[in-house]
């Protein structure tokens, strides 16, 4: 019985003996990977649960085997984008939900790990992104005052900000809300 013209067809049969041949090894891959019992399952019953819905498109020229996985690393895609998103709305909202002087203490406590990190970089790029973002001088006006290109410029405020946002994972947030502030 080849099952993907079976379950194309909308043979129930089919799809219930690929969901007992692959359900397991599934759940198995998608745990080994992510160490995650919630992801692994909902994964597989995401994956079966499109499988059915969308088996029109099913291809014959792949195997069930390789479309159940090539569906499942995209639920587990779709899943993890959703739980990221999910964990910075509940970071922003967490800030969101004190008081305007408690999160300007936050923000100066926060700001005070940026400052010294700002210190911890290169003496050049150190330079470079403190005319540029607190001085609000031009990649070229920079350029002129330090004898350097624009491109140079750029790649001094790229390094900088790479190694803050590394160094520094509240970063992003603490700018939108410092900027609230001012």
């Amino acid at each position: 019985m080849n099952l993907v013209k079976e379950i194309k067809k909308g043979n129930q049969r089919a799809f219930d003996k690929a969901y007992e041949e692959y359900h397991s090894k599934l759940y198995q891959y998608i745990f080994r990977h992510t160490q995650s019992s919630y992801y692994a399952e909902e994964t597989v019953q995401l994956t079966f649960i499109k499988l059915w819905e969308k088996r029109e498109w099913l291809s014959d020229q792949f195997s069930i085997s390789a479309q159940i996985f090539r569906i499942a690393k995209s639920t587990l895609i779709d899943l993890l984008r959703k739980e990221k998103i999910r964990s910075t709305q509940t970071l922003s909202d967490s800030y969101i939900s004190v008081s305007k002087e408690d999160a300007k203490i936050i923000v100066k406590d926060e700001l005070k790990h940026v400052l010294h990190a700002i210190d911890e970089l290169p003496a050049q790029n150190k330079e470079v992104f403190k005319l540029s973002r607190f001085d609000n001088l031009s990649h070229k006006e920079i350029g002129a005052q330090l004898s350097i290109s624009t491109k140079t410029v750029e790649n001094h405020i790229a390094k900088a900000l790479k190694y803050l946002r590394k160094n520094i994972p509240i970063f992003s947030l603490l700018l939108q809300i410092f900027s609230a502030f001012i």
